[in-house]
């Protein structure tokens, strides 16, 4: 056996998953169509590959911060690692489709997820990569390797992103800061009696844009 093929069929959002998860569709395809597998150990690494598309103005203002300005991005703009998981395909005859499950972050530390916030509409051009081991065989196991070079593409609709984010955090974002912060910032909205961490983060702004008096 020489090896298999993969395709993108699609992306969806998972309803139902403790986290932000989504489901990418995989056709897999053997070398001929009465080639017996028995199961594939199948690993994935999903790359996001920011050159494959064009971006208006605003979005090229929110991806300053991770690429500069837009002169530079022939030289800045390079490929973001995005996940990588691993799933166990069941046996199938020539070919078999699946979902891939991917569990994705909506830290803005990460550079994918900054990424992805920072686009407006249209499609996230995604690069997978596919290794992994494949048992085959119409009599008994042959053990083969799923050739390196074996690669999906892949467009991940934003609003399904989007959709995604939303059904776990509505309305929300995320900001992660080191112990010493927060503490300091407990320390402030326990002393000004606020109610919510929103109150804490309106009250400190406000505070920020109030102009100073000089002392006299």
């Amino acid at each position: 056996m020489s090896g298999v093929g993969f395709a993108c069929t699609g992306v969806r959002a998972e309803r139902y998953a403790v986290g932000p998860t989504l489901q990418f569709g995989l056709r897999i395809t053997a070398e001929t169509p009465d080639t017996r597998v028995h199961a594939m150990a199948l690993r994935c690494q999903l790359r996001v590959e920011p050159g494959r598309r064009r971006y208006g103005p605003a979005e090229e203002a929110r991806l300053a911060d991770l690429f500069g300005t837009r002169d530079r991005w022939p030289h800045t703009m390079h490929p973001l690692q995005f996940a990588q998981v691993s799933t166990v395909v069941p046996g199938f005859t020539g070919s078999t489709e699946i979902e891939l499950a991917v569990p994705c972050s909506y830290d803005m530390d990460v550079a994918a997820a900054r990424y992805f916030a920072a686009l407006a509409e249209g499609g996230i051009p995604l690069l997978l990569l596919f290794s992994g081991t494949v048992f085959s065989g119409p009599q008994g196991f042959a053990v083969h390797p799923v050739p390196w070079d074996r690669e999906a593409n892949c467009l991940l609709p934003v609003d399904t992103w989007r959709e995604m984010v939303e059904q776990h955090f509505p309305g929300c974002g995320w900001l992660r800061l080191p112990g010493a912060a927060m503490d300091a910032l407990l320390e402030y909205r326990s002393r000004h009696a606020l109610p919510s961490w929103e109150a804490t983060v309106a009250a400190l702004l406000a505070h920020a844009e109030t102009p100073e008096v000089a002392a006299p």
